[in-house]
C-alpha cells in the first residue's frame, strides 16, 4: 500500500535540495514545546535525505513533536546560502526582490502568510560575518525578521509540518511546511550583495585600533537606526524563540539577558548594539542594577567568553566580537 504523505515528504525534499545544491546538510530536530534538539549532530548529503528509511525517521520525529529544520554545510563558514524570514511577508515582496536582483533560489511557505526565502550569493563558502552582514542588509530591505539573520540560521525543511502551537490552522490541525518555488542559480546581484558586506570588513582590517577606541568609551550611545521600539521587539522575538516565557513562569531577567546578548553576538551584531537592545528592550531595565552599565559589560563579558568557549576561533581569526 503507498504511502502518499511519504512520497509528498519525498518529493518536496528533492525539489527544495535540487534549488540549493550543496555537498553535505545540516538537519536539526528540535521539539516546538521544550525547544531541545533531538540528541546528535545529523549530516546528510541530499542522496541520504532522499532515502525512505531517512525521511520515515524525519516524518516519525516530526509526529512526534519536532520541527525539522535544515542549512546547507560548510563547517565553520556559511555555505552561499542566505535565509530571510519573512514572518509577516508584504505583498509582492518577492516580485520586489526579483526586481533588485536579489531572487530566491528556494521559498518555503512555513505557515499561512509566514515565508522563509533563501538567496543563493556564493558558490564559494563565506566568511561568517559577510555573510551575517548579507543577511541583516536582505532583511533590513525586504522587512524580515532581524533576529534571524545570522551565518548559521537553519530554516524549515519543506515536506513536514509546522508544529508551533500559535501556527495550528482552525481545525486545529498543524500546517504543512509547502515548497512554493525552486529554482537553483545565484542571485543577479550577488556580487554588489558580497561587495557591500565586505567593504566594512576591508575598512576594520585597515583600522586594527578602532575597536579599541571605542571599547574605551564607558557608556555606549543608543545607536541611531535602532529606536526604543526596535530594540523591544527584538528582544522579544529572542524571548519568544528561546521559549523563555513558556518554561519560566518567572524568568531571571539576568540569565535572559545573557542567553538572548549571545544569540545577538552570534547573529553578527556588534557589541554596542548588542546592550542597545538589552538597555532598552529587556523587561524593566535597568530593575534593580545600582550600575546598569556595568551590569551590560559584565553580561556581554560573560556572553563573548561562553561564545569562545563554545566556538573557538580558528588560528589567525578574530575571537568573538
Amino acid at each position: 500500500m503507498s504511502d502518499r504523505g511519504l512520497s509528498l515528504s519525498l518529493q518536496a525534499i528533492h525539489r527544495q535540495l535540487s534549488a540549493m545544491p550543496c555537498d553535505r546538510y545540516l538537519v536539526r530536530l528540535i521539539h516546538h514545546c521544550s525547544r531541545k534538539p533531538w540528541p546528535g549532530l545529523r549530516l546528510w548529503t541530499a542522496s541520504q535525505l532522499g532515502h525512505q528509511s531517512i525521511v520515515k525517521f524525519l516524518r516519525a520525529r516530526n509526529r512526534d513533536g519536532y520541527d525539522v529544520y535544515f542549512q546547507p554545510y560548510a563547517v565553520r563558514h556559511n555555505a552561499g546560502y542566505i535565509l530571510i524570514d519573512l514572518d509577516h511577508a508584504d505583498p509582492g515582496v518577492l516580485d520586489a526582490m526579483r526586481a533588485q536582483g536579489h531572487q530566491a533560489c528556494a521559498v518555503v511557505e512555513t505557515s499561512p502568510g509566514h515565508l522563509q526565502a533563501w538567496v543563493h550569493v556564493s558558490t564559494q563558502p563565506l566568511e561568517p560575518a559577510v555573510a551575517s552582514a548579507i543577511g541583516r542588509e536582505l532583511a533590513r530591505r525586504y522587512h524580515g525578521d532581524p533576529a534571524s539573520t545570522d551565518w548559521r540560521h537553519v530554516g524549515r525543511l519543506a515536506g513536514f509540518t509546522n508544529q508551533k502551537p500559535q501556527r495550528r490552522l482552525v481545525n486545529g490541525l498543524a500546517p504543512w511546511v509547502k515548497l512554493l518555488y525552486a529554482a537553483p542559480g545565484l542571485a543577479t546581484d550577488c556580487h554588489g550583495l558580497l561587495q557591500s558586506a565586505e567593504h566594512p570588513l576591508s575598512l576594520s582590517r585597515a583600522c586594527p585600533a578602532r575597536p579599541r577606541l571605542q571599547a574605551a568609551v564607558p557608556a555606549a550611545p543608543m545607536i541611531p537606526a535602532l529606536t526604543v521600539t526596535g530594540a523591544a521587539a527584538i528582544y522579544q522575538t529572542w524571548l519568544q524563540r528561546l521559549c523563555i516565557p513558556q518554561r519560566f513562569s518567572h524568568p531571571n531577567w539576568s540569565v535572559a539577558d545573557l542567553w538572548i546578548a549571545k544569540h545577538l553576538l552570534l547573529s553578527g551584531l556588534a557589541v554596542n548594539e548588542v546592550k542597545a537592545i538589552l538597555r532598552q528592550g529587556s523587561p524593566g531595565f535597568p530593575r534593580c542594577h545600582a550600575a546598569p552599565e556595568d551590569y551590560l559589560h559584565r553580561t556581554l563579558t560573560r556572553a563573548r567568553i561562553a561564545l569562545n568557549a563554545t566556538f573557538p576561533a580558528r588560528p589567525g581569526a578574530e575571537p568573538h566580537p
